[in-house]
């Protein structure tokens, strides 16, 4: 885990290797992790994320987002999910509409996530 700060935004980021986020629990565990460093935003790598998290018809994602917002923690997914929104329209609206906000992102690469977060401060 890496802590960054980036204005009044503290991010918590997740190291690409660790354990899948695969249960609504493991998105609890992202709200604690948060609290713990008291953090705003949590960075999780598209690689942490189980695979049914893209399928949104499995519930995942929702829960876990859910979540997140319930307890005001932004989530930035970061990484290439591509292959994940070609298969699914629903996914493709759910990135593009969540992009647009503030709770949300997903995002390709660092260098896309370090614009959006200096956009986001200014």
């Amino acid at each position: 885990m890496r802590i960054d700060q980036h204005g009044d935004l503290r991010v918590l980021s997740l190291d690409p290797d660790g354990p899948p986020i695969a249960t609504p629990a493991d998105g609890a565990q992202l709200v604690g992790d948060a609290w713990a460093h008291d953090a705003q935003m949590v960075v999780v790598p598209a690689s942490r994320l189980d695979p049914e998290f893209f399928r949104l018809r499995s519930g995942l994602a929702g829960e876990i987002l859910q979540k997140l917002v319930n307890y005001r923690i932004r989530l930035a997914v970061l990484g290439d999910i591509t292959a994940y929104v070609e298969a699914s329209d629903a996914l493709r609206d759910l990135v593009r509409e969540s992009n647009k906000g503030s709770q949300a992102w997903f995002v390709p690469d660092e260098d896309a996530l370090a614009a959006r977060l200096s956009s986001a401060i200014r």
